[in-house]
């Protein structure tokens, strides 16, 4: 071969392994990089090519899908009676994205997940059409109706668990919002209805799940979590002892006199008497006795400064590190820098009810493939244990005091055992705007605490001196309750 033949050939094998180095780089290292691309519209084509599986509570779906009109996108997502249930599923659109257990759980809602790779390749093989699986939630239907309901036009939200398993049961927060309105991708009418939900436009935030993302302060339904700390630490033993409990008392190292809301009998109280009448006095004191270690290692135990995913993330909530005794004292009570989401305080009412031992909450209970066989079951999980069982056997006493003679009585349910806690939580600078309404509870029949509810109402048309948690929010977790053990009967 003479010496420009041999240099064409050298060039051209040269160009070959260039282009085979390409090639394999796009299919091996770049695809995935090139299949998600924003501008790869195939992908998004694909994606809609067929309906989306489906969320189901109670053995029906609360989604669907239907034909579209109009767009290269086949189907678009709907939903059954989606503002009671998006704080559960999230949304589907083919414009925004997705989020929630619509995100989380994609791959098997659209039948693309690996778990899935044995079915679609026999589906290929028989032609048959590709379908997305089911992912199968552990939410009761009518304990959210109710929830949904009671909060009716309030601001606020309700979280409900199995205290046995950490299953959740319920999970509403109001305002909300119907994820159909923009599950397809018209700028006429999906863009529209996307905008009107933004906080720019609507500042109540519709959009914002306020059961999982928004932390409040507790008020009083914290003294649940210092009467854990008191037992547990030793401090008191006995629910009918007397606390060493001056009245007046002023928070160590300050000229400041812990009040309590009206002439109530707080003086050396109870711990049962001081859960009953909610003092301030009591369970302040008891905090400064604690101090801030042993205050943070209780809240801790009950899930404090910590995420939780069911497989949704909540916001961690608060109880601050490095406190004096007077700041530990106003946390103690639910105000301060403590804040708290309604799981959180659910998880509190339920770790109680469950003598002690706080389960992992969760929503789904399994994943399905297409043809229904289950790809992935959840098994509960222990996550701590708050309190022994003897204190949480106390603690329950004192919170069924609450509702059988105290501020709790509105949560009563004929034939059922109750236990609860009231919360009125200041808001604002100097407590200037309507304070939070507050309840946590559980339910007791038979065979054992079935439910554990909190509720928050963060705001509502009632005049400031009516707002009470056992007022606005009590009756709410008693319908809740109520739905719950009606649905074991």
């Amino acid at each position: 071969m003479n010496k420009p033949l041999r240099r064409i050939a050298i060039f051209c094998g040269l160009l070959v392994l260039a282009l085979l180095a390409r090639d394999n780089w796009i299919q091996y290292v770049a695809a995935d990089e090139l299949r998600t691309h924003e501008k790869n519209r195939r992908v998004a084509i694909e994606r809609y090519a067929s309906p989306r599986g489906n969320i189901i509570v109670d053995g029906k779906p609360i989604t669907g899908s239907t034909k579209t009109s109009g767009s290269d996108f086949a189907y678009k997502r709907t939903y059954s009676n989606g503002p009671m249930w998006a704080p559960v599923t999230g949304y589907a659109s083919q414009a925004f994205g997705a989020t929630q257990l619509e995100s989380l759980e994609d791959g098997i809602l659209t039948g693309n997940d690996d778990r899935l790779f044995f079915r679609r390749t026999l589906d290929m093989l028989t032609g048959k059409k590709k379908e997305g699986g089911n992912v199968v939630t552990t939410l009761n239907a009518d304990a959210q109706k109710a929830a949904f309901e009671g909060l009716g036009g309030k601001k606020g939200a309700v979280a409900a668990l199995d205290p046995r398993t950490g299953a959740i049961l319920a999970l509403a927060s109001t305002p909300s919002y119907d994820p159909s309105t923009f599950a397809g991708n018209s700028t006429t009418t999906d863009s529209k209805a996307w905008e009107k939900l933004q906080k720019k436009q609507n500042p109540d935030e519709p959009m914002l799940n306020r059961a999982l993302r928004q932390t409040y302060p507790p008020g009083s339904t914290f003294k649940v979590v210092t009467a854990a700390a008191a037992l547990e630490h030793g401090l008191y033993e006995n629910p009918d002892d007397k606390t060493k409990s001056p009245l007046p008392w002023t928070m160590p190292g300050t000229n400041t006199e812990l009040k309590n809301e009206g002439d109530i009998p707080c003086e050396n109280a109870t711990l049962r008497e001081a859960l009953r009448v909610s003092c301030n006095t009591v369970f302040g004191k008891i905090g400064s006795d604690l101090e801030n270690d042993k205050m943070l290692e209780t809240a801790e135990e009950f899930g404090f400064n910590k995420e939780q995913f069911t497989p949704v993330r909540t916001n961690a909530s608060n109880f601050s590190d490095d406190m004096n005794k007077s700041q530990t004292a106003l946390s103690s009570i639910g105000q301060f820098n403590t804040a708290a989401t309604p799981l959180q305080m659910a998880m509190v009412a339920s770790a109680v009810a469950n003598d002690g031992t706080l389960m992992e909450p969760y929503m789904i209970s399994q994943l399905q493939a297409p043809n229904l066989d289950v790809v992935e079951k959840t098994s509960p999980k222990k996550m701590s244990e708050p309190l022994s069982e003897e204190n949480a056997q106390k603690l329950q006493d004192m919170m069924e005091t609450v509702v059988d003679k105290g501020t709790g009585q509105n949560a009563k349910i004929d034939g059922v055992t109750v236990g609860g806690k009231t919360g009125t939580a200041q808001h604002g600078v100097a407590n200037s705007k309507n304070p939070y309404a507050w309840f946590i509870s559980y339910a007791k029949t038979d065979s054992g605490s079935p439910v554990a509810v909190a509720v928050v109402v963060e705001d509502s048309d009632a005049s400031r001196d009516d707002i009470s948690g056992g007022g606005l929010a009590a009756p709410i977790a008693r319908d809740v309750m109520k739905a719950v053990v009606d649905s074991k009967q």
